[in-house]
């Protein structure tokens, strides 16, 4: 299987999230999936391209070109796939995984978040994005899906779109 990962690339957060995103890592690479990830050498991204690869599993990074511009591509990469922007990243990633995964992660994070689900509200694709809600990271955002479909914004159930995850183990139940 091979698993997208969206999530930060800030370096200066929680790190309980690095330690939660080394245990995924670790987990994806010695079952024998695959990581597709943005291909930066910062935050959770390297965190995790590093575990993977130190468990024997393969990445793939899909990488914009002003990410290889400023030097800031992972060492962790295995198959690099050069796109010209983020709109590039977002359909690459989503065309190479069977399942996507959200860390923690900031406005790239939530824009790849939502470009997944609503793409997949209107019949684009069948895949879901599980948020790992690492310490509650995702609450405020599940606060505000709820409140959206109370108001009636939210056509169907946003469940089948976005699932969530507070632990490793509901993780790993919601991948299989």
């Amino acid at each position: 299987m091979t698993i997208g990962i969206f999530c930060s690339a800030n370096s200066q957060i929680d790190p309980d999230f690095f330690a939660m995103t080394t245990a995924l890592g670790r987990w994806i690479g010695e079952n024998g999936h695959k990581l597709v990830f943005g291909g930066c050498n910062l935050g959770l991204m390297e965190c995790i391209a590093r575990a993977v690869h130190e468990a024997g599993g393969r990445t793939i990074g899909v990488v914009p070109t002003i990410i290889e511009e400023t030097g800031r591509v992972s060492d962790h990469v295995d198959v690099c796939i050069p796109c010209d922007n983020l709109s590039d990243r977002k359909d690459l990633l989503l065309a190479q995984s069977d399942v996507i995964v959200a860390l923690p992660g900031g406005l790239g994070t939530l824009d790849e978040v939502f470009t997944v689900a609503a793409a997949a509200t209107i019949g684009y694709h069948r895949k879901r994005v599980i948020l790992f809600n690492m310490k509650g990271f995702w609450n405020s955002l599940i606060a505000l899906l709820d409140d959206l479909d109370r108001r009636g914004m939210v056509r169907g159930d946003w469940h089948q779109q976005i699932g969530v995850a507070d632990t490793l183990e509901e993780l790993l139940q919601e991948i299989k």
